[in-house]
């Protein structure tokens, strides 16, 4: 066993993951000519004129979405119906023959100018699928869609993402099956952009399973070698900072456990490779006017963020704009509201004052970790590893957020945290990874004037890079008390759908 943890624990992020996750929360943008015809997939024959927003404001798109709490922007630059949102000089189905702007408009440059302005990162979506496109379905396609993902990459500044979807329905239009030329999109991505993750169909983020905002309780960066099957990922795609190549071959990308040391006993070769969760605010990804007062509820978005962001994931929420070209007021509000509760919930710690903590090995002291100055690890390997720590005033607190050094690989594998006041101990939560950012959740507040954490399980010594004891200033998510019959009821249709026979071609069903 001691070599299986030295083997898992070699795995450690790429710069680009390590970017990527540490800002955690991203927002999507679906826009385009289905915004227009009001269904979520095109065609590729309704014209150009069709596409006419009559006052686009890409700063409010961006503002609202900083004011929500994410970190950067992912736009929607080419869907499925191949219409592109930039000047390409691939082809006449783009918005140079639009309406907007007489035919002169630039979304995606006008989306990664906000993003400058408002400091968020910039990212694009270009859709392999194209229904649109001549070459379709032939090798010369291959060629095309190089070309504009070139144009992207080159045309905008700094790309941080390129989101990539897997639909491949040539069936639909009567074409052979295009095979995707996976390695060249990425050898093309890395040229122009190094630091860019490459997600959902790429080697350095990987799709959670589900589009409804379910994230696993436990999930794990430290996974096996994923099958080209299951997310269109190429072998000798992902390689490490020595160009190592890595090939996937693992069983299933729905598997509620990919990280367990049980799990991982039955294979030999891992990679690093955290999980996004994506949803939308509304029912679809598109704008619907219908759908206007069916936004996600505030408790239904914190619970997800939590889960996601504050449980090892990684989150991109949807926002889509309307035909006139702004989020409705519905959105706004509702990621005011959300950013508001986000920063009251994570951003005012409670102050330590002393702590006893196994004795740190050299360099890595446990005083650092309390002043963000650093990373603690333990002198010696135990089978458990205890922290007490003295607040300096009882207070109200409702979370506890841990976060390991990656650099040293996911190692905590479950842990408890006990609060006290005045000597009264009692048990607040359990939980188990940690990986890139935990929120440990009490199920209510509690004031303690003291902070006991357990790490009782983990592979080889923790390797802590930030411990806060939170004030309950903010909310804890309240949730209905049918939510575990929906998480039930949405993994068993999950399943069911993602094991029919056309499940890499409809893999996507929003796109």
């Amino acid at each position: 066993m001691a070599d299986r943890l030295d083997l898992y624990t070699s795995v450690v992020p790429n710069e680009r993951q390590k970017l990527f996750c540490e800002s955690g929360y991203h927002a999507f943008i679906h826009f385009g000519m289905t915004t227009f015809t009001g269904k979520e997939w095109g065609d590729g024959k309704t014209p150009p004129s069709v596409f006419n927003p009559t006052n686009v404001d890409t700063d409010q798109w961006v503002s609202a979405l900083k004011d929500g709490g994410a970190k950067g922007v992912i736009l929607t630059c080419k869907h499925h119906d191949g219409f592109c949102l930039w000047q390409t000089d691939t082809t006449e189905y783009s918005i140079k023959n639009s309406p907007y702007k007489n035919g002169k408009g630039d979304i995606v440059k006008e989306v990664s100018e906000s993003c400058k302005k408002f400091g968020m990162k910039f990212g694009v979506y270009l859709s392999p699928w194209d229904r649109n496109s001549e070459y379709y379905g032939t090798p010369k396609y291959n060629d095309f869609y190089i070309e504009q993902l070139t144009e992207l990459l080159t045309r905008y500044g700094d790309i941080f993402c390129v989101w990539l979807d897997g639909a491949c329905g040539s069936h639909l239009d009567g074409k052979a099956k295009q095979e995707y030329d996976f390695p060249r999109i990425y050898e093309t991505v890395y040229k122009y952009q190094p630091l860019c993750a490459i997600s959902n169909c790429g080697p350095d983020v990987r799709w959670v399973g589900n589009e409804g905002g379910f994230a696993r309780k436990s999930e794990w960066n430290v996974v096996p070698e994923f099958s080209f099957d299951l997310q269109n990922i190429a072998d000798n795609s992902q390689q490490d900072t020595n160009g190592e190549e890595m090939k996937r071959r693992c069983s299933d990308v729905l598997e509620q456990d990919l990280g367990s040391r049980e799990f991982l006993s039955k294979y030999d070769s891992f990679i690093w490779y955290p999980a996004e969760v994506d949803v939308s605010i509304r029912p679809g990804w598109f704008y619907h006017k219908e759908q206007d007062k069916k936004i996600r509820s505030l408790d239904n978005l914190l619970n997800i963020y939590y889960t996601s962001v504050g449980g090892n994931s990684l989150l991109l929420l949807n926002v889509p704009p309307n035909r006139e070209g702004k989020f409705t007021e519905f959105d706004v509000a509702r990621l005011k509201e959300l950013g508001e509760e986000i920063k009251k919930g994570t951003s005012y710690p409670a102050k330590i004052v002393s702590y006893n903590a196994p004795k740190a090995s050299e360099n890595f002291e446990f005083d650092k970790l309390i002043e963000d100055a650093g990373t603690y690890t333990p002198e010696k390997e135990n089978s458990s590893y205890e922290f007490i720590l003295k607040l300096k005033n009882p207070e109200k607190i409702d979370k506890v957020l841990l976060v390991e050094d990656c650099d040293f690989s996911q190692r905590i594998e479950s842990f408890e945290i006990y609060t006290s006041l005045n000597g009264q101990e009692q048990k607040a939560v359990s939980g188990t990874t940690v990986g890139f950012r935990r929120y440990a959740l009490f199920k209510k507040a509690v004031t303690a004037d003291t902070v006991r954490i357990v790490i009782t399980a983990c592979r080889k010594k923790p390797y802590l890079k930030e411990i806060k004891v939170l004030k309950a200033i903010g909310r804890l998510p309240k949730l209905p008390w049918y939510t575990p019959v929906l998480r039930i009821g949405r993994k068993i249709v999950d399943y069911i759908y993602f094991k029919t026979e056309d499940y890499k071609n409809k893999k996507h069903r929003k796109k």
